[in-house]
């Protein structure tokens, strides 16, 4: 009962009714990456071009899709890394999961949130005060 209110209501965990339902009737199962999201594609979307979709492994987040995917997905490649030999190049870093919000979230010198003091103010700038 509580996977059928979670798909029901919620969009940000796994897939929703109608996610499932398109899926089952238009799907075609493309790949999977090494994340466990599976990707499929089916039907016609309004630029005539076949529709493609993921159905994420647990929590919705677009950045858990990998470059080769990415690339599929937004039809920059017509062959799907799961039908060819498909490697990263040297210069393209493993995966790092969004952490914006996280406790691992970038703060950069002088925020409000990072644990370092702000910079003290130098002789060559002076900050503005309002009704000056």
């Amino acid at each position: 009962m509580k996977n059928f209110l979670l798909q029901f209501f919620t969009w940000w965990n796994g897939q929703t009714l109608g996610t499932r339902f398109h899926t089952w009737r238009r799907g075609k199962k493309v790949g999977e990456d090494a994340f466990g999201n599976v990707y499929y594609q089916g039907g016609k979307d309004s630029e005539g071009r076949t529709r493609r979709w993921v159905i994420y492994n647990g929590l919705a987040e677009a950045s858990s899709i990998p470059p080769g995917w990415h690339g599929w997905m937004h039809h920059r490649v017509a062959t799907p890394p799961a039908d060819e030999n498909y490697t990263a190049h040297e210069w393209e870093l493993p995966h790092q999961p969004n952490l914006t919000g996280s406790a691992k979230a970038y703060r950069p010198r002088g925020s409000v949130l990072s644990t370092a003091g702000r910079p003290r103010v130098t002789g060559d700038y002076d900050a503005w005060t309002p009704g000056k």
